[in-house]
Parts: C-alpha cells; structure tokens; sequence
C-alpha cells in the first residue's frame, strides 16, 4: 500500500524566525522543528533564553541554528548583511516568520515619537521589508515561498493603554492582505497567527497579578490564560501544504475572546 505524507508536515523545509529565541516565536519554532522542518531563530541577544530555545530545537532532530541582529532599526542599516548572514548560516530558506516585535505599554496622551517609532519599526516596518528581500529573491528563483507574521488580537480590539501596540497590530493585519494580493501570483503565501493573552516574557504581568489573570480568564469563553505553545499548530497549520489554499488570512488563537461581546456577570458580582 502506497504510504501517504501528512500534508502537515515540514520535512525539507528551512523556516527564518525572527524573534525566535522566546514567547510566541520560541514555541513556533519548535512546533516547525517538530513537524521536520529546519529552523534559523533570530534574536536580539546570544543569551540563556537563547541558547536554550537553540538547544531545544536541534533536540528535535533537526538543524538550527541562531542569529542575532537588531530589527528595530531602519531596514537599509542592517538588511543587505542580515541577508549575506542568513545565506551563510542557513541557505535555502523558504518559510519566513515575521515574528520579532515589541509592547510598549503607554497611554496615548504620554505616548512619545520615540517610542511610537520603536512600535512601528519593529513591529511593521522589518517584516514588511525581509519579506520583500525574501520576495524578490524567491520570484528569481521560481520558489514557492511562505510568509507568516505575527499579529495579535489586538489589531481587532483596542486597549486604552496600548494605542501604539495596537496601531501597528491594525496594520499587519493589513499589510497580510496587501501582501496576498502582491505576492499570491508568484505562489508566495501570507498569512498570519493572531494571539490573544499568551503567557510569554511581554505579558509577565498577568503572572504577577492574580486578580488581572482571573479578569483575562474571566473576558476568554474557554477560561484560558495558555502558554505560547498554544500558537505553535496554527503556524505549522499556516505554513504547511494544508493551507495551501488559505492566503491573506490572519488566524485568531484567542480562545474565542474576539467573538464575544461580553462575559456573563458572576453570580457574586
């Protein structure tokens, strides 16, 4: 009988994920590690959480390796070397998850140019450009390239605090659909993985306050405050020929939060 392979699996794929050394990235690359594929991390810092994650993904079998480079600057400072390096260090990239971002929790009336900047840089502005340098280089090629950003719920509903944070979520979700549009004739997907509350270094916050954790609970219909690797099958969903035929879509993993206009309230409310 003629085997039949899982059309979820990654085997002979090589993913980039930037960010990719802790929280959501960390655990999307080990769920591609997992499914066969191999994987390149990309962080800021060559630090313990690091070289653990390192550790981790070539435990799975694989090869990964680490690179370190700094987004959040203007993409001409850093983005011809950052390709050179990628070649050295991994070549053949075909998966591409545009995960490295930054929350700033301020106000909207204290919110200064820097910090906005800082938002949009990391959060919008690297994607946007490694996925044109990986585009161009993979429409020469003939290679059928996939593309996966990380958005948040938070590009679907507003906080009062995060007006910056949830600007640029606003605008992945955006720059998705201008990418399928753009890049889908060259058989280049986009897609992107939508979080809602994860536990992960940006959001330590809710380990630290019990009361906040039971308000997040509280507001999710299956009362979930989960770890990152409740992201990591949505990735590998996206990325493998499963999807084939999803393209532009951004994939809310928020345990229904953002379908539901508001909790009951308690009995002993």
């Amino acid at each position: 009988m003629k085997s039949i392979e899982s059309p979820f699996r990654l085997t002979g794929r090589r993913a980039l994920v930037t960010g990719g050394t802790q929280g959501v990235g960390a655990a999307m690359a080990k769920a591609i590690a997992a499914a066969g594929g191999d994987v390149l991390i990309l962080g800021r810092d060559e630090d313990a959480p690091a070289k653990q994650t390192l550790n981790e993904l070539r435990e799975l079998g694989v090869q990964a390796e680490l690179l370190t480079a700094d987004l959040s600057l203007a993409p001409h400072e850093y983005l011809a070397d950052l390709m050179s390096e990628i070649d050295r260090t991994m070549p053949g990239i075909d998966l591409l998850v545009n995960n490295a971002g930054t929350f700033i929790d301020t106000s909207f009336l204290e919110m200064t140019y820097e910090r906005y900047r800082t938002t949009i840089d990391l959060n919008v502005t690297a994607g946007y450009f490694l996925t044109q340098a990986f585009a161009r280089r993979w429409i020469e090629a003939n290679v059928a390239g996939r593309v996966l950003f990380t958005g948040s719920i938070n590009g679907m509903l507003a906080e009062p605090d995060h007006s910056a944070y949830d600007t640029s979520k606003g605008a992945v979700a955006a720059m998705v659909r201008s990418l399928c549009v753009a890049l889908a004739p060259h058989r280049i997907r986009v897609n992107s993985v939508a979080p809602g509350l994860v536990r992960t270094p940006l959001t330590d916050i809710v380990n630290q306050d019990n009361r906040l954790e039971s308000w997040m609970r509280l507001h999710t219909p299956n009362g979930q405050v989960p770890e990152a690797e409740a992201c990591g099958g949505a990735a590998v969903f996206l990325l493998s020929d499963a999807a084939e035929h999803v393209q532009g879509q951004t994939l809310l993993v928020d345990g229904g939060m953002s379908v539901w206009q508001q909790p009951d309230v308690p009995k002993n409310w």
